[in-house]
């Protein structure tokens, strides 16, 4: 192959790229960016995890995906020296209908091929949370912190080392076919490739419709806000703790985190944005509202869901609802432990048309072309493994072509 354009330089694209030039699969490697620089979007405005696969189901894409990518990517930070932590961390039942669920959640765990797991109850919890309450407990051991910033900044050291290229300030606007081509149009230029790869993001659909798609599902953004905590508070948390989850939303709920450069943030919550790249509650684009106010798959969604709109709208907007969401896996939190508001992340969902939520990774395809058009949580832990994937689904999709 002689050349293979990828549109988006996040961590999933930087990383497609990656694995395509490990395997010598194409003379010459693109990776178009829109923005001045790479992984300015979810890529980096996210809990800095590395996800290790405990709440997918069984068998999908994203199980296997997480347990792969996770290890793939440690292997990659011992390599190149950059800053993680395996620290572990642990899933908090504070009723006993989430005591059920995080049974489930183990069994899902061990299904996945997790390595550790440990059931914790009573003391065994506060002997590695002292102040941490609930009636039960799992420790995940595999799980940890990361600076996929610096791995970010790696892969596209690697890439033009191995003498590819990663523009920035550079968008797809629109790809047609030209024969056995593909057609790329930037500001600056039409690009001819023998293959694209949509890794784009909070913008993928887009990209697919301008490619001629018809996508079913739209990316809907959430905002998710964080807030420090004060140097007092940060005794009161040693791992990670995260709350157990509703296995039928995206949604993890209001988890405490430390983060590799030092700190520790509690979020996020989970609401509308009304731009796709919007980390302030003020940001607004016309374009990304109009698509997301006329897409019938939001109300269909928030039909299903109005419990979890409201909670997570007054979660957002009430710093003391928030607060007694932490207390419930700390309950020795108070308001002064909450010292400023922390980062903000907007993470793209696709929602299907009939309102459901797309769980897993999702593709879509054409002759010369692969579409990446859902990869949520854990995408950035996934992303060597991803990449992985979309390598061989181009290389079997350009077999079936001949």
């Amino acid at each position: 192959m002689d050349r293979l354009i990828i549109i988006g330089g996040g961590i999933i694209g930087l990383a497609t790229a990656l694995q395509a030039s490990r395997k010598r699969l194409a003379r010459e490697i693109i990776v178009l960016e829109k923005d001045v620089r790479t992984g300015g979007h979810q890529s980096s405005h996210n809990s800095g995890v590395l996800h290790c696969g405990l709440y997918y189901k069984p068998g999908s894409l994203k199980a296997r995906l997480a347990v792969e990518g996770i290890r793939e990517m440690v292997s990659f930070c011992r390599e190149h020296s950059i800053s993680h932590e395996i620290c572990g961390k642990i899933v908090l039942a504070v009723d006993e209908p989430e005591v059920s669920r995080l049974s489930d959640l183990m069994a899902r765990g061990v299904a996945n091929g997790l390595r550790g797991l440990q059931w914790l109850e009573g003391r065994e919890i506060q002997e590695i949370e002292p102040h941490a309450v609930g009636r039960a407990a799992l420790r995940v051991p595999e799980e940890g912190i990361v600076d996929y910033a610096a791995v970010m900044r790696k892969m596209g050291e690697l890439l033009r080392d191995a003498g590819h290229e990663v523009r920035t300030g550079a968008p797809a606007l629109k790809i047609k076919a030209s024969g056995n081509r593909q057609i790329v149009s930037t500001p600056q230029e039409d690009i001819a490739a023998d293959f694209v790869i949509n890794c784009a993001g909070l913008h993928c659909d887009r990209v697919a419709r301008s490619a001629g798609l018809h996508p079913e599902s739209s990316i809907i953004p959430f905002r998710g806000d964080y807030w420090k905590l004060a140097p007092a508070g940060e005794p009161l948390v040693k791992h990670l703790i995260y709350p157990v989850p509703d296995p039928t939303l995206p949604f993890l709920g209001v988890h405490f985190t430390r983060m590799i450069g030092g700190g520790i943030e509690a979020g996020p919550n989970a609401v509308l944005a009304f731009k796709r790249e919007g980390y302030c509650r003020t940001d607004f684009s016309l374009q990304d509202t109009w698509e997301t106010l006329t897409f019938p798959g939001l109300y269909r969604f928030l039909k299903k869901y109005p419990g979890t709109t409201w909670s997570e709208l007054r979660n957002s907007f009430s710093k003391q609802v928030f607060l007694k969401n932490l207390q419930r896996l700390i309950p020795d939190i108070r308001m002064e432990h909450l010292s400023r508001e922390g980062g903000s992340g907007v993470r793209a969902q696709a929602i299907h048309r009939d309102g459901s939520l797309l769980m897993d990774f999702s593709l879509e395809q054409k002759p010369g072309q692969l579409h990446l058009l859902n990869a949520p949580s854990p995408g950035a832990t996934a992303s060597l493994a991803i990449g992985n994937y979309l390598i061989a689904k181009m290389q079997a999709t350009s077999a079936n072509a001949c």
